[in-house]
């Protein structure tokens, strides 16, 4: 390291420009500087189109512009965020259009989150977990509001800024400051006490607001105190801290979040030339709504006149329907009578079919056949009886046993009547009866051959 790095420079032989004075700062600083580890927390970040990558590296006590441009940067694998922790190794420069001492850098390692990032993400973990963000607890903001209360500081632009929205969009609406400090730790208890004081008050909506500064200046927005009192308050709240990139606990808390505190008096500032066009604009609806009215009545009326007539063209047109309905009664009446007619020529004609002298003649008629028939059917019964009779006869001689008997046959009963079928029914001595074809015989039995007798084969 150079031990007197001013010496080189020749200050006391020249006399130099502003130009030349940063750029052999520049020279200087990176010579001396050329390779260092720093290690800070994460503010301000920014990342524009070019890809390069600017942020504010600081501690408790200090801060120091940083540049990580495109070609180092897609080598940091962490991502990077406001209130992160890191060590960062480049070298110290100047940027001589403006003066400004910076590192640049080649390396971005993590060394932690901050403490201020930390604590933020454990409240708004908190606070979620109790719902106090949840979408039910919000209120929606009045239409038209006619009071409204401001919560911020009295100094600075940010309540000349909602001044200066609230008198062009809506100069009628009411204003009411009630000021209090919005960095600090003292910051906290009055921003409290100036939400109590004015959800008392009955305000239509109340505005917190706040320009923009880094983590530590709107710290106080973060704090758990100022979150649940936004919670208690009934009046619609709108919260504009910081700018659009800059995120608080009170934002998540409030009814609205508001980008820049501009914009949250134009969410509350009705646009009186917006509610002129939409007066006009239904003016002339009115107008039209009015004239198509009387158009349509106007035509109702001319209906009306049409449709209305002389009491003497309705009593024409009544005594004309009443002929009519008349002459349909007698076509009708001579229509029912004629069918009547037809109904009792059908019926009489039935009814003379049906006389009782006509059904006792038929009748008559067919006793008379039927006592033709009678005969004749007796005796072709007969006959037939007769015939049939014979040739039972016939077949029945043919197998009785008087046939047999007339053939030279007999038959012999016992005593009881009963036929002798065999030698061993019988006994000698025993008499019987012998019947023939014609007559009988008493016979008596003299041997019935029951006896065994030898026969000689020689004989």
């Amino acid at each position: 390291m150079i031990k007197d790095p001013f010496a080189r420079l020749g200050l006391d032989r020249e006399v130099l420009t502003v130009s030349q004075l940063n750029g052999r700062a520049r020279v200087l600083l990176e010579d001396v500087f050329s390779n260092i580890w720093v290690e800070g927390e994460i503010s301000n970040l920014a990342r524009p189109a070019s890809g390069h990558i600017y942020f504010t590296l600081k501690d408790s006590g200090a801060q120091v512009r940083c540049a990580l441009f495109r070609q180092n940067a897609a080598r940091v694998r962490q991502a990077l965020k406001d209130g992160l922790a890191v060590k960062v190794r480049g070298k110290v420069s100047l940027f001589e259009g403006r003066g400004d001492y910076q590192l640049i850098l080649d390396t971005v390692e993590p060394a932690g989150d901050g403490a201020l990032r930390l604590a933020f993400d454990a409240l708004k973990e908190k606070l979620s977990a109790e719902g106090l963000f949840s979408a039910e607890r919000k209120v929606p903001l009045p239409a038209h509001p006619q009071r409204i209360g401001i919560i911020s500081s009295p100094t600075g632009a940010v309540i000349r800024d909602i001044i200066s929205v609230f008198r062009r969009r809506a100069p009628q609406v009411q204003l009411t400051l009630i000021p209090t400090a919005v960095q600090g730790r003292e910051a906290i208890a009055q921003i409290v006490r100036a939400l109590k004081m004015a959800d008392a008050r009955g305000f239509d909506a109340l505005i917190l607001a706040r320009g923009g500064g880094s983590l530590e200046d709107l710290w106080c927005f973060n704090e758990e105190a100022v979150a649940r009192a936004i919670d208690a308050c009934v009046t619609p709240i709108v919260s504009a801290v910081g700018h659009e990139t800059d995120v608080s606990i009170s934002d998540f808390v409030a009814d609205v979040r508001a980008p820049t505190p501009s914009a949250a008096a134009e969410l509350l500032a009705p646009d009186s030339s917006h509610l002129i066009r939409q007066v006009e604009s239904l003016h002339r609806r009115l107008v039209m709504r009015m004239r198509d009215r009387l158009m349509r009545d106007r035509l109702r009326l001319e209906g009306m006149a049409r449709r209305l007539r002389h009491p003497g063209e309705r009593l024409r047109q009544q005594a004309q329907r009443l002929d009519d309905l008349d002459m349909r009664m007698r076509r009708a009446f001579e229509r029912s009578l004629n069918t009547r007619r037809e109904r009792l020529i059908r019926l009489e004609t039935r009814l003379a079919g049906q006389h009782p002298g006509r059904q006792l003649a038929m009748l008559r008629q067919r006793l008379e056949s039927l006592a033709d028939r009678l005969p004749r059917a007796m005796r072709e019964g007969l006959k037939n009886r007769r015939q049939q009779l014979h040739s039972q006869m016939q077949t029945l001689h043919v197998v009785s046993p008087l046939a047999t008997l007339g053939r030279g046959y007999s038959i012999l009963l016992d005593e009881r009547g009963h036929a002798i079928r065999n030698a061993a029914q019988t006994h000698t001595g025993q008499r019987l009866k012998a019947k023939l074809g014609e007559g009988e015989l008493q016979v008596r039995v003299e041997d019935n051959h029951l006896t065994p007798v030898t026969l000689s084969l020689l004989d």
